[in-house]
């Protein structure tokens, strides 16, 4: 049984992670909105590419923001669309809508974006995704907490919203435990996470670090590869915001496949972060999940490693449950600790099968093969 002298130690190890990231969640105050009213000007940016049935329900909530509308703008640039994408658009009064232009070759979001900036005349670039929507206080209470807490870049909150269905319940519950992560790491200064579908930064920040020169040849790292960027030049300035104002709800993917492109492009951007702090964390949960497929195979050799996987299985699930319900209970899911259980095999695969091809493959998106 020698493999268990590796397989304790990793497993005592993401132990004292996931605790740790239990007890900064659970100490990250919400925040309540200021009743000063606030002066910041906004530009609210949203890259696009074939959202025909999802953008106009963003643009409405963004048109019922409380939020005073003369200090926000709305830009919408489309990616190449080849639906109705800019049809929908145009039926919105006042939305900016811009086409993208000219040879992107890899890094179509961050062009999108880029081109958002350069058109955008608000103090404080706000992104968001087409297939978003965002409560009607979020413009509010990004902008109070930006002006309480001179934040350069703030990391905000995400949800998905889910149906019945098993692929939409794991994706909603597994991207759950990765805000939460989030929030833990950024809040307590000692890593750099986020996600494009809720961020916001100042548009002068953004041109101080020459916006996305260096990483635009990566096709995604639009949210975390730029805010370490900014988070290099201004540390103490980079915060999460926790407001249950400002949780923003995403859309699932609708199939296994697309959900394993999308956490594939996710993974693809790990060994280009210039953050070292996050490798060795992405190394000790990598590594411990594939303990299970190697203690899996083992067992044909030896049962009894079949029965140290299964034990390894309750073990795991009995050190993430305190951190999983106290986000279920933030982001009111408490539906889903029934779950939780169910679902370790799932993600177990999923976290080495991504983290793997992540690494060694491409993937598709938005009707793209990118690398």
């Amino acid at each position: 049984m020698i493999l268990l002298w590796i397989v304790i130690p990793l497993f005592l190890l993401y132990s004292i992670l996931i605790i740790y990231y239990w007890q900064s969640w659970v100490s990250v105050p919400e925040y309540i909105s200021s009743t000063e009213p606030s002066r910041c000007t906004i530009s609210v940016i949203i890259p696009a590419r074939n959202e025909e049935t999802n953008i106009g329900a963003l643009l409405y909530a963004l048109q019922q923001q409380t939020y005073p509308k003369e200090f926000f703008e709305i830009i919408v640039v489309d990616d190449h669309s080849t639906d109705r994408t800019a049809e929908t658009v145009k039926q919105f009064d006042g939305v900016k809508l811009l086409p993208l232009t000219g040879d992107v070759s890899n890094s179509y979001k961050k062009k999108a974006i880029e081109a958002g900036v350069a058109t955008a005349t608000g103090e404080l670039i706000v992104a968001t995704d087409a297939d978003c929507i965002p409560p009607a206080n979020w413009l509010r209470t990004i902008a109070s907490f930006k002006e309480k807490n001179n934040s350069v870049f703030i990391a905000a909150p995400v949800t998905i919203h889910c149906d019945s269905s098993i692929v939409q319940v794991f994706q909603a519950l597994d991207f759950m435990v990765l805000q939460g992560t989030t929030g833990a790491v950024v809040a307590k200064g000692k890593m750099n996470m986020c996600n494009g579908a809720n961020l916001a930064y100042e548009r002068k920040a953004f041109y101080e670090v020459n916006g996305f020169e260096g990483i635009d040849h990566i096709a995604s790292g639009d949210d975390m590869l730029m805010m370490h960027k900014i988070w290099k030049k201004y540390s103490a300035r980079v915060h999460y915001l926790k407001s249950k104002d400002a949780i923003v709800s995403t859309q699932p993917v609708t199939s296994w496949r697309n959900f394993f492109n999308q956490r594939i492009r996710w993974a693809s951007k790990a060994r280009l972060y210039d953050d070292k702090r996050i490798l060795p964390v992405l190394l000790l949960v990598y590594f411990f999940n594939f303990s299970f497929f190697v203690l899996s195979i083992a067992g044909f050799w030896n049962y009894r490693y079949w029965i140290a996987a299964v034990l390894l299985w309750l073990l795991k699930t009995i050190a993430e449950l305190p951190f999983f319900v106290s986000l279920t209970k933030y982001f009111d899911k408490q539906w889903a600790v029934k779950w939780f259980f169910l679902f370790q095999p799932l993600h177990i695969f999923y976290t080495v099968i991504s983290g793997l091809f992540g690494q060694i493959g491409r993937y598709e998106w938005k009707g793209r093969r990118v690398k």
